[in-house]
């Protein structure tokens, strides 16, 4: 009998800490977890489901506005956003349901209330102390903000779930995939919407033609996006709020939101007394097996701040789980992982960008910018951009990205294909679903060459 309570705890019941748990009480392992908040962590409670949510809602002003091309004329409609955060409310209640159910049917003991560890194999959630041969860290990553003068007027993401009313004038400051994504949502919903990013394109980290194409189509729709622009104070004002950059323009709002990052989960956890190395913004460093500087202590997902998806987190909890407990040794492959930004429109990519794969290869661009079919009719002004970079030498196609309609559905199964390695060749040999934006995937034919290349030759 072993001389621990569990043979393993996992503090936070996120996407990953969920699956880890599960998947070792499957192999055998007496499994133990613990929340303080609620259980299914950020992607399920007050991030990427919710987040859908209300991204689908946000289309819907579009979808109305395009179906006059198709002969439909609609009269009355209109949003009401207490009944849109009531519905999402109750999915997310639904989904918490169904993640404790799924805890429970495993056998995984859940404990309420924050953890701190007290040595390398105790852990105290308030009035319990637990005892485990294995813990595994996966407190997920929560929402940070610059220190700017009348921060404190500004709100996270966390918060726009639960706002009583929608804003008339929002602010969203911020660059990434959670500030484009808000961006879009509240645009969509009929506030009018100014986003503000002090770097000079948003999505940094991304493919320069899916920013550059994303930017054009954000302000064609009417979003007052500014790059190069730092907020230098916010202050309240007659019941609204003023933010002032450092060019000293200023612009009045009634909700100003911060999507300027994450910082990994890990304050109060006791990590530095157990000797747990921890590096840049707090995170957790690990090997390759999701092990940190102590050798029965291992942490995945955003804590980690590695590569910062909830699929990620999940497939990290198994290949922890099927290693420690199954029997059958795995690590996570990174190389072709595909995400989305729920913009709109849409991101999809997968694999490498083309600066990255100009590091190491030498490559050929397909691109390809059109029109989507549905705007035919619709005389929306858009345009759909989709991109393969392939290496010139062995024909394998490194990177695939999309922008437009349907861009994260449509990668999925592109991802799939970069995994097993296709070429250009096969993509070229794969008879397209026609008539369709995916088609354009498999029918790119021509390099493409940029106009100063061409200017040079």
């Amino acid at each position: 009998m072993s001389a621990y309570d569990f043979d393993l705890f996992v503090v936070g019941a996120g996407s990953g800490g969920v699956s880890a748990s599960r998947r070792a009480a499957v192999h055998g392992a007496r499994a133990g977890i613990c929340e303080e908040y609620r259980v299914g962590g950020t992607c399920v409670i007050r991030g990427c489901v919710p987040k859908k949510l209300l991204t689908y809602s946000a289309h819907f002003a579009e979808d109305v506005e395009d179906a006059a091309g198709y002969g439909w004329q609609v009269e009355g409609a209109r949003f009401d956003w207490a009944t849109l955060i009531a519905n999402k409310d109750r999915e997310i209640d639904r989904l918490n349901g169904i993640y404790l159910r799924m805890l429970e049917g495993a056998g995984v003991s859940l404990i309420e209330g924050r953890a701190e560890l007290e040595d390398a194999h105790t852990i105290v959630i308030g009035e319990n102390r637990v005892t485990a041969e294995t813990i595994l860290i996966a407190t997920g990553a929560r929402p940070w903000t610059p220190e700017v003068p009348g921060i404190e007027h500004a709100i996270s993401s966390n918060e726009a779930f639960h706002l009583e009313t929608l804003p008339e004038r929002v602010v969203v400051v911020g660059g990434g995939f959670i500030a484009v994504e808000f961006a879009g949502i509240f645009h969509g919903l009929g506030s009018h919407v100014s986003q503000l990013y002090r770097g000079e394109q948003i999505l940094r980290g991304f493919d320069r033609d899916v920013r550059d194409a994303l930017a054009r189509e954000m302000l064609g729709r009417g979003i007052d996006l500014r790059v190069d622009c730092q907020v230098a104070r916010i202050d309240r004002r007659d019941g609204h709020f003023v933010v002032t950059t450092a060019r000293d323009e200023v612009i009045e709002t009634d909700l100003v939101m911060y999507a300027t990052g994450r910082r990994p989960n890990v304050q109060g956890l006791g990590l530095a007394a157990m000797g747990v190395e921890t590096g840049r913004n707090g995170a957790i460093v690990v090997d390759d097996w999701g092990r940190t500087s102590v050798d029965n202590i291992y942490a995945l997902g955003d804590v980690t701040d590695r590569m910062n998806l909830t699929p990620v987190a999940i497939n990290q909890g198994r290949a922890f789980a099927d290693t420690v407990y199954g029997g059958t040794p795995r690590q996570m492959d990174y190389r072709f992982v595909p995400s989305a930004v729920f913009s709109n429109p849409s991101v999809g990519c997968a694999g490498l960008t083309e600066e990255e794969a100009r590091e190491s290869f030498d490559v050929d661009i397909y691109k390809s910018v059109f029109r989507p079919m549905k705007h035919t009719l619709s005389g929306r002004e858009e345009k759909t951009m989709m991109k393969l970079i392939v290496d010139a030498k062995s024909d394998r196609v490194l990177g695939a990205h999309m922008v437009g309609p349907d861009a994260a559905e449509i990668i999925q199964g592109i991802g799939v294909a970069l995994t097993c390695g296709a070429t250009k060749a096969q993509f070229d040999a794969t008879v397209g679903v026609h008539p369709s934006a995916a088609e354009e995937f498999v029918t790119m034919r021509e390099k493409f060459v940029a106009q100063e290349a061409q200017a040079a030759e």
